[in-house]
């Protein structure tokens, strides 16, 4: 992977298309998936049909941002499909890691709360505290997952690194994280959602160029503020998650989706959800 990670965009018209899919949960290779119905091969096959669908829209897209839980078992032959797939799309694209990405659940089959949840380590490919700058943006990638829990934490270094790059230089900026970092009115998620974020947004409500924080883990569509900040969640390329609700629910009327961000040249963004064609 030679042009992998992407550390800057450049185009002609100075604007920048970013395609963000997130929430893959792939555990399976098409070369072991055998029951088409299966979930793992369900959400393999929607992650190919979203990256299809999204591509061949009208759309140039300059960017592909996938922001976590790339897997649902911490395998490297997934990651190289993964990537394999990316790669062939012959646009630059950036991958970070969500809580699935380093732990594992031990049995499925056990109520969630039964579960035995196994540290993992990180595949290397996934990016932590880096930087994307565009003709007029910067792009801030963190690692918010933390091995062995489904929550995560945007840390004191994070926060630190955030301020550094915030400070030294003055680009409308756009942080990409996979934990929401605002609640979104469902208790459950809400309790696995990055901690520490009222220090996060204390630290970052000095930065007026700070625009929007663009996350997943949510499996939902959501459009939020906080000062003056766009915080946006993305659906998953998979199964979705019941909003509002505050015990764990699947919505089933959902279609898996994708975001897409337009970063204008003089500094706007625009974003809106698509989903996948039934």
């Amino acid at each position: 992977m030679p042009n992998y990670p992407v550390t800057k965009i450049s185009t002609a018209d100075k604007q920048v298309n970013i395609l963000q899919i997130t929430d893959l949960h792939l555990s399976l290779c098409p070369a072991s998936t055998t029951d088409k119905n299966s979930k793992p091969a369900i959400c393999q096959k929607n992650f190919e049909a979203v990256l299809k669908q999204a591509l061949n829209t009208d759309i140039r897209c300059d960017l592909i941002l996938v922001t976590g839980d790339l897997v649902d078992q911490v395998r490297t032959s997934i990651y190289d499909y993964i990537f394999e797939v990316l790669e062939a799309t012959g646009i630059p694209f950036a991958c970070i890691a969500g809580n699935h990405d380093v732990t594992e659940e031990d049995d499925h089959r056990l109520p969630f709360s039964q579960r035995k949840l196994i540290p993992k380590p990180a595949d290397p490919r996934l990016l932590s505290r880096h930087v994307i700058d565009t003709d007029n943006w910067q792009l801030l990638l963190l690692d918010s997952s933390i091995t062995g829990k489904v929550a995560g934490e945007i840390t004191s270094t994070d926060i630190d690194w955030l301020s550094q790059r915030l400070g030294s230089c003055d680009k409308p900026a756009i942080i990409v994280v996979h934990h929401h970092v605002i609640p979104v009115d469902s208790a459950w998620i809400d309790s696995h959602m990055a901690k520490n974020t009222e220090d996060f947004w204390e630290s970052m409500a000095g930065f007026e160029q700070l625009k929007a924080v663009v996350s997943g883990h949510i499996h939902q569509d959501q459009i939020r503020h906080r000062q003056g900040v766009i915080v946006y969640s993305t659906p998953s390329t998979c199964y979705q998650f019941k909003p509002f609700e505050d015990d764990f629910a699947y919505d089933e009327d959902a279609r898996p989706g994708y975001r897409w961000l337009q970063l204008a040249n003089n500094g706007k963004v625009a974003s809106w959800i698509e989903r996948l064609d039934t």
